[in-house]
């Protein structure tokens, strides 16, 4: 139903742009796509949709029928990138809709004298990332990014996220497709207003860690890749890496991973094998993410060869892994944990530095540090006071 519904809202959209206003032709095709609207409604109440690259997502599942269709990177590009209908439609709605989608494909101007009176609709679309209402609702809805210039809510990434881990335990199988449309949002809000996006999402729970921590270590990663100079499809696939690097925590007992004081020698064993536990879940589920398999393998091992796994001989390490490794360690220092409490940013970056050579790549190190403290001075110098009015 839902890539029948697909077709029809193309194949109105392409009519509309042949045909004048009440034209039969242009009716018809209209009528088709408010139909098979009206049947996927039947059998799902609140259908959504996402537009990400090449990807078409359904209710968070990528439709691999619909992979490449060629009106997902018009959507894209006309900012329809997010897809919902709540409740019932009208027809008048509906059209209402096409004609608006239609317009920002078109980059034409519907005339106000012509236009029907926009109002309350239960056809909700747009870019990816939802401005926050309010400090009260953010913090009750949505755990919300900070950045220089808005605020995206990225609650359906964190549920894909948690389905993703889900699949993993139940079927022990990774869903590529779905890790690689979480990272295309990912990219998409990075990038809000021409300003890259400082994530740090606030924990609600602390099991909530991996799943927001593994977000944030991915537009961590993606950020650092472009500051050095990496192409597009380099940056994304830095950013699956950086979004699986954790995986193998789930399957490490939840006791553990909470667990307020210090580690036992057992239960640290058990810990720090979730890299071998990782790798061996994505290399298995896919021979496309050898590269994310490896950053899971390697993000804790030191450029002096220290860190875990313990390798037999020292060699080095992919440069995703080293990229991955320094924004894992800057988020996880960042973030409030049961047996510590967050580090301030500039303490961190000062950590950084002095480890770079020993424990991090002295290059990559370096890049990190400035591109960081550049940002964190522009997100000081113009949201100040909305940080204060927060507070």
């Amino acid at each position: 139903m839902p890539v029948r519904f697909l077709h029809m809202f193309a194949q109105a959209l392409s009519t509309m742009a042949l045909y004048r206003d009440g034209h039969p032709a242009r009716e018809r095709a209209i009528d088709r796509a408010y139909q098979a609207l009206h049947d996927l409604q039947s059998a799902d109440g609140s259908p959504q949709f996402s537009f990400l690259g090449d990807e078409v997502v359904y209710n968070q599942r990528a439709v691999r029928e619909m992979r490449d269709w060629e009106w997902t990177a018009r959507l894209g590009a006309a900012q329809v990138q997010r897809l919902e209908f709540e409740g019932d439609v009208t027809r008048e709605e509906f059209e209402d809709f096409l004609e608006q989608v239609l317009a920002r494909i078109t980059l034409s101007i519907v005339d106000s004298a012509e236009a029907r009176m926009h109002r309350v609709s239960a056809i909700k679309f747009g870019a990816i990332g939802v401005r926050g209402e309010s400090r009260e609702e953010q913090l009750a809805i949505d755990a919300p990014v900070r950045t220089a210039t808005i605020g995206y809510s990225l609650g359906e990434e964190v549920q894909a996220v948690q389905w993703m881990h889900d699949e993993v335990l139940q079927r022990a199988e990774l869903p590529l497709v779905e890790a690689e449309a979480v990272v295309r949002s990912l990219s998409v809000a990075m990038h809000g207003d021409q300003e890259m996006v400082l994530p740090l999402l606030q924990l609600r729970e602390f099991d909530e860690y991996t799943t927001t921590h593994c977000l944030n270590v991915s537009v961590l990663t993606m950020a650092l890749a472009e500051h050095i100079g990496l192409g597009s499809r380099d940056v994304r696939t830095f950013g699956v890496a950086g979004l699986l690097h954790d995986l193998g925590k789930v399957r490490i007992p939840l006791e553990i991973l909470t667990k307020p004081g210090k580690l036992t020698d057992e239960e640290r064993a058990i810990m720090q094998n979730h890299t071998i536990e990782g790798a061996k879940l994505i290399i298995s589920s896919d021979r496309e993410l050898d590269l994310a398999a490896a950053v899971a393998y390697e993000h804790h091992i030191m450029v002096n060869g220290g860190g875990y796994p313990v390798c037999h001989y020292h060699r080095d390490c992919h440069k995703a892994s080293k990229l991955v490794h320094i924004c894992d360690v800057f988020d996880a220092l960042r973030t409030h944990r049961p047996y510590r409490a967050a580090w301030e940013a500039e303490r961190v970056l000062g950590y950084i530095e002095e480890k770079a050579g020993t424990e991090f790549d002295t290059e990559i190190a370096r890049v990190f540090v400035d591109m960081m403290r550049r940002l964190d001075k522009r997100v000081s110098t113009t949201t100040i006071a909305e940080a204060v009015a927060a507070a």
